[in-house]
């Protein structure tokens, strides 16, 4: 539990830029789910019996965690590391890095979670949640926020600048934001596209997480969070090591 007084650091630090940081990361999604939803809802009609708000709100939901997570795991980390040098301050203390790294992760899941719940929320006042049967969704949202903060500290370990990043968001998270099912239903895809989707973990957590906020059964639940915590996993012990690379450098 050595990873918990980190957790606590970040927390207070966020406490005191909680309203932009909300702003920044509730706003943009918030955006897609009303315009998206109704705007181009419109013109779609319904997608495998579900209204497009409908349908939208889970994909909403999946990619806040997604990118919330990321940018934690990226810029934040980033700066912790190599800008500001708080990692070389704890590493002074009985703290070692995979602590940090587990602190790390944690910390962009839980705020990964926080901006998803909010939006699942407004989706609720929007009528797009079934029943209480979606609050299953906030663990499997807490999972996809540590599965892509992991991932996200892997980039930023051998990350030179910022500007490096752009090659993840734009090789990796935006393809995953485009064929993993959060705007349109994978069935609609080539096959070869939909084939490779299904090595995606946000393609598991939308199958998750979609029939849950519609009141749907979940089809191969163990599978798919097999496929999230093996992510998860591997994720976690490859950042640590190539920050105790890097740090070590």
């Amino acid at each position: 539990m050595r990873w918990l007084p980190i957790w606590q650091r970040h927390m207070l630090v966020w406490r005191r830029l909680f309203i932009p940081s909300l702003v920044g990361n509730f706003g943009e999604p918030l955006l897609y789910l009303v315009a998206l939803g109704y705007g181009l809802g419109n013109f779609i009609g319904e997608i495998n019996g579900l209204s497009y708000v409908v349908f939208l709100a889970s994909g909403i939901v999946c990619s806040s965690a997604m990118n919330t997570a990321t940018f934690e795991g990226l810029y934040s980390a980033y700066t912790r590391m190599a800008i500001q040098k708080t990692w070389d301050g704890m590493l002074a203390t009985p703290l070692s890095i995979d602590d940090i790294v587990l602190a790390e992760v944690i910390w962009a899941g839980s705020k990964g979670f926080v901006n998803a719940a909010a939006i699942m929320v407004v989706a609720a006042f929007l009528g797009a949640v079934a029943g209480w049967s979606a609050l299953w969704v906030l663990p499997i949202v807490l999972l996809t926020g540590l599965c892509f903060g992991a991932m996200a500290l892997c980039v930023t370990a051998v990350a030179k600048s910022y500007d490096f990043f752009q090659y993840y968001f734009t090789l990796v998270v935006a393809p995953m934001l485009m064929f993993s099912g959060v705007f349109f239903p994978l069935s609609e895809m080539p096959k070869i596209v939909s084939m490779v989707a299904q090595l995606l973990p946000l393609t598991h957590s939308l199958e998750i997480i979609r029939p849950l906020m519609v009141g749907l059964p979940v089809e191969a639940l163990a599978l798919h969070i097999i496929v999230l915590s093996l992510y998860t996993t591997a994720a976690v012990l490859l950042a640590s090591k190539l920050i105790k690379r890097r740090l070590s450098a």
